[in-house]
């Protein structure tokens, strides 16, 4: 079985947020000479990055035309060995690299007939617990908003996730100020005016009210504060019982990290934007995360993630993924979960709940009553649709040349 061509397709999914604007996820489809087609998804669908990862990934394409599909840490260590920013790694390098990876994974699994779970060593869970995510955007379908601002607010999005039978919920409730529209007057970094521990607390402690004592909250800082900000937040919220803390700040900066683990009573969680297991490896060896929250779609696809997982696992620590993006990263995401032992929780984001991404994809993978069943398809178990197919901008790469349709 050869590589014969790489399409790389932008969904346009119309799933726009309220905080990082255009909803852009961008698909991988690596096709063979024996009419198996993979699919695979750069984690850039949110913020300002997917034309980056577009042409990163056509660049990269050029480089595995003609190999063999079956032998992914071949292509894998080509990628990252020979193509020269491919050790340099980042969002953008690590994220074309994983759209690649996890299509060559889907690819094996469908040639053999059998999930991808099954290839990366077998089930470990299979009833999988999962949290909804990111409820300051409001939760369901069809919301009339997405920024909430009171206590009020917040207890009532808690009742909405409980009703729909979860019992883990995550939160960022620094992300708006305490005005009207969100906005204002309102520093989350340095040493913090009283309004805004208050305006947290009082939100956080009114989620708990609404959730009762067996809920679990997850508090999202997205690295919005900073060191001294995340430690005043975080002993304010101690009493209130939190699963984990997330980011809360910079992203990687292991020394800061390891300040507010030491400061805080709350296991620290973060991942996201940490890439590859030179990336996770000062967190890991300084033991200032927890809760490592790799993304598969970024972190340098599943074989890569299934590394860190069990260099994580050394070290004590769990395993929550990542997931913010098509209902491929989903997918993907609940093949790894299935496998690991040190598995936490799986992420179920607010986006993941809009009708026109889930349309995008073959099959609509949802939790029911706050758990997920793993997939038994072959693959990672899912790709678009062809009707999304032909919506989509696609350039691909065959034998070195590129063209768009």
């Amino acid at each position: 079985m050869k590589i014969i061509s790489v399409d790389v397709m932008q969904v346009p999914s119309g799933n726009a947020g309220s905080s990082r604007g255009d909803w852009s996820p961008v698909i991988v489809r690596i096709n063979t000479d024996e009419g198996i087609s993979g699919f695979g998804e750069v984690g850039l669908a949110y913020g300002k990055g997917w034309r980056a990862g577009l042409g990163m990934v056509q660049d990269f394409s050029e480089v595995i035309i003609g190999e063999d599909p079956m032998n992914i840490e071949k292509i894998w260590e080509t990628i990252f060995r020979k193509t020269f920013w491919g050790m340099g790694g980042g969002t953008i390098v690590s994220g074309a690299m994983s759209g690649i990876d996890i299509a060559l994974w889907d690819i094996k699994g469908k040639a053999l007939g059998v999930p991808v779970w099954q290839l990366l060593g077998g089930k470990t869970n299979d009833n999988l617990r999962v949290y909804a995510s990111q409820l300051q955007f409001n939760w369901g379908e069809k919301i009339d908003k997405q920024v909430l601002i009171t206590p009020d607010e917040y207890a009532e999005v808690t009742k909405k996730a409980l009703a729909d039978g979860y019992d883990a919920i995550k939160v960022d409730p620094i992300i708006y100020s305490n005005q009207p529209d969100g906005k204002g007057d309102w520093k989350t970094t340095g040493p913090l005016e009283h309004k805004v521990i208050k305006t947290v607390y009082d939100r956080v402690a009114a989620m708990r009210k609404a959730g009762g004592d067996d809920m679990d909250i997850i508090i999202e800082m997205h690295s919005n504060s900073d060191t001294i900000s995340a430690i005043q937040i975080g002993k304010a919220l101690e009493d209130l019982r939190i699963f984990y803390y997330e980011e809360p700040c910079h992203p990687l900066n292991a020394t800061n990290m390891l300040e507010v683990h030491k400061n805080v009573q709350i296991p620290i969680a973060s991942g996201e934007r940490i890439y590859t297991r030179w990336g996770y490896r000062p967190f890991l060896e300084n033991r200032s995360i927890q809760v490592i929250q790799p993304d598969l779609c970024l972190c340098g696809g599943l074989t890569e993630a299934k590394k860190i997982c069990d260099m994580a696992n050394t070290y004590d620590c769990a395993v929550q993924i990542h997931v913010c993006g098509s209902p491929i990263s989903k997918a993907a995401a609940l093949q790894i979960e299935a496998v690991i032992p040190n598995f936490l929780i799986h992420e179920h984001h607010q986006r993941a709940l809009n009708p026109e991404s889930r349309a995008t994809c073959l099959y609509d993978y949802q939790p029911v009553n706050g758990r997920y069943q793993v997939p038994d398809k072959p693959g990672i178990g899912q790709e678009l649709t062809p009707e999304t197919i032909k919506k989509c901008n696609i350039v691909t790469v065959s034998k070195s040349k590129k063209y768009m349709r």
